[in-house]
Formats: C-alpha cells, structure tokens, sequence
C-alpha cells in the first residue's frame, strides 16, 4: 500500500486529538476528585454509584427518624418523671394530713398544693413536640385531657384514652423495622390518676379523712402504673441506641463503599497525567517532524 503524505498527517492529527482526550479525562478526574464525569465514561461504576447513593440516603433518613424518636422519648421521659415527682409529693402530703394533729387550716394548705400538683399534672399531660401530643398514642392532633376541670370536678380524660387501637405511634429505623415512640397513655395519665388526686384534694377540704386509706391504695395503684410504663420507656430507649450504633456502622460502610466506586486515586491520576504529558509532547515533536512544509505552502 502506498502511504501518503496526507495520510501520514491524518494519522498524526487523530493520535494527537486521542491524546488530548486522554489527557482531558485525567484532568476532570484530578480536578473532581472522581473517576467518571457522566455515565458513558464508565456505566457500570455509574450503576453502581446511583445504588450506593440510594442506600446512603436511606440511612441518612433512618438517622433523622431516630432524632424525632429520641425527641419523642426524652421529652416522656421528662414527663413522667415531673409526674412522678408531683404524686411522691402528694403520697407524702397525704400522710402528713392523715395525722389527726393537724389543724383544720393545716389541711386546707395541704388541700390547695394538691390542687397545684394536680394542675401542673394536667398540663404536663398537655405536653407538645413539634405540635403533636406526646401522651395521647396516635392522636397526636388531640389533647389526652378533655376537659381541665375545676375546684369542684376532676380533669377528664379523652374518651379514648384507654383504646388499645391508638397505643403505638411508631417510626420506622431501618427497612422493614419500627419502633414505638410513643408511652401508653393510659398507664402515665388516666383517670383514675386525675379522680383520685381529685378525692385525696376533696378529703382534706371537707375534713373527711374516712376514705383516705383507700385513696392512698389507690395512688399507689397509679404511681406503680406510671412506674412500670417508664422502666418499658427505658428499655425502648435502649434498644434505640442500640439501632443508632448500628446505623453509624451502615453510614461508614456505605460511605467506604461508594468512594471506593467513584473516588479517583489522586496519586494514580497525578502519575498517569504526568505519563501522558510526556507522551504528548513526544507525539508533538514526531508530528512536527511528518508533517514538513509542501509546494502550496510556498505558492500563498
């Protein structure tokens, strides 16, 4: 096969534009620190790449979720302990007042703390995160206290508050798993809690102590209640943080992954860009050399 002068030139021309080529990829890869810069450059590391995002994503979902979780059950953690706190008091108001030293004023001042306690138990009840309340299940939209109540009736809760049906306010933490956020309302304010601080109130007003053995069974009754449901909340709490561990460990797993799919590794781009440099200027130089001048570029 004869070869020509325009032939020589072409084929100088096409390897020096594949160089450049070359070299361009090696700067986007050094410049964007990644190895492809649109999915035909490699379809399969784009492939993947658009799974391992998707799992990352998915985690970092799950993370959000577990901060509302958290949030949901610190803040009745919060609120049983006040509560908590609000019936030790009034068990040791009503032993106090049972003694029959105390005078008719004595009991009257027992009889109007109670009274605070017992509207300061009304509005932790009323407790809000993010505008949902935390201590009526699934019904985040409503009160659990339906009506306040006054000197003379006990707070009423909702109707529902003892439907077993709006008992777990879950969210999910990982594919396929949920946990509850929520306490059981009914076992941290029901209303055999709020009737029965009511009476104990009534009984130290009236002066009628004859009922107050039953009364103080009875708040025990609800303070062993309120106790069990916060050792249950401790235990979800636990295994919340267990779930979170787990979600750390499948964020750095899945971050490791996906730069090892798509990092470019500097050093080795740094050496072949330098490589291909070299392997241009040497393509230059023995290209200058075939393409000498011709009879036309003396006749312009």
């Amino acid at each position: 096969m004869r070869v020509t002068q325009s032939m020589l030139t072409a084929n100088s021309m096409r390897n020096l534009s594949s160089s450049y080529d070359r070299m361009g990829k090696l700067q986007d890869q050094l410049a964007t620190g990644k190895k492809i810069t649109r999915p035909s450059d490699d379809p399969v590391v784009a492939m993947k790449g658009m799974f391992y995002r998707s799992n990352l994503t998915g985690i970092e979902q799950y993370k959000r979720n577990l901060s509302e979780l958290y949030l949901w059950m610190e803040n009745s953690e919060a609120g049983i302990d006040q509560a908590n706190q609000g019936l030790q008091r009034v068990r040791e108001l009503t032993i106090q007042g049972k003694n029959d030293t105390l005078s008719p004023e004595d009991r009257q001042a027992i009889a109007r703390e109670i009274e605070q306690i017992k509207e300061d138990l009304v509005n932790v009840a009323d407790t809000q995160v993010a505008g949902r309340y935390i201590f009526h299940g699934t019904d985040v939209s409503k009160s659990p206290i339906a009506d306040k109540g006054n000197a003379g009736t006990a707070p009423q809760v909702a109707a529902n508050i003892a439907d077993s049906s709006i008992d777990n306010y879950s969210i999910e933490v990982s594919r396929g798993v949920s946990l509850k956020a929520n306490v059981n309302p009914n076992n941290v304010f029901s209303q055999k809690l709020f009737d029965t601080i009511h009476n104990i109130q009534n009984a130290f007003e009236s002066g009628d102590m004859s009922s107050m053995d039953t009364q103080l069974e009875n708040l025990d009754s609800v303070t062993d209640q309120l106790s069990a449901e916060r050792s249950e909340l401790g235990a979800r709490y636990n295994r919340l943080e267990m779930v979170e561990d787990r979600l750390m460990q499948q964020e750095i797993t899945a971050s490791r992954v996906l730069s090892d799919n798509e990092d470019a590794d500097i050093e080795r781009v740094i050496t072949d860009l330098k490589t291909q440099e070299s392997v241009h200027r040497a393509a230059l130089g023995v290209g200058a050399r075939i393409i000498q001048p011709t009879l036309m570029d003396f006749l312009r």
